[in-house]
């Protein structure tokens, strides 16, 4: 959290730099540039450190078996942010939900990645069969 205050919104991208990187680990020095700035541009460094404290404590699993609308789950194998467990954990508390595991280590997929193909495959296959249920 002081690493956040402290290195947030700085002209210094160093701080957003290996948290982005964590986001997108195989993204090219312009994506991640990118990613840098548009984080510094997005928010506060005080709104940050709240973002990651607030974040840390919800817990919305008692909840899950309530929802009955389609849930699609995509999730990276590798994931650097959130564990791919946590993810299966999430699409199995839902019923109903399809669970896709994308070869990536990113959190956020990428257009040059060989997952992102896959990716936009099975959220188009998922529109689909959602929009005439």
């Amino acid at each position: 959290m002081t690493l956040t205050k402290l290195g947030w919104g700085t002209n210094n991208p160093a701080y957003r730099h290996i948290f982005s990187q964590t986001f997108m680990p195989d993204g090219t020095s312009d994506e991640l540039a990118w990613f840098d700035e548009f984080q510094r541009q997005t928010t506060s460094p005080d709104n940050a450190v709240r973002f990651q404290d607030a974040f840390g404590d919800i817990d919305v699993r008692d909840q899950l078996a309530q929802l009955r609308v389609p849930t699609l789950v995509l999730h990276a194998r590798h994931d650097q942010r959130i564990a791919l467990d946590q993810g299966r954990e999430l699409a199995i508390g839902i019923p109903n939900a399809r669970f896709v595991v994308l070869e990536s280590r990113s959190h956020i997929i990428l257009g040059h990645e060989p997952a992102w193909p896959i990716f936009m495959d099975e959220v188009q296959r998922f529109l689909a069969e959602t929009s005439t249920a």
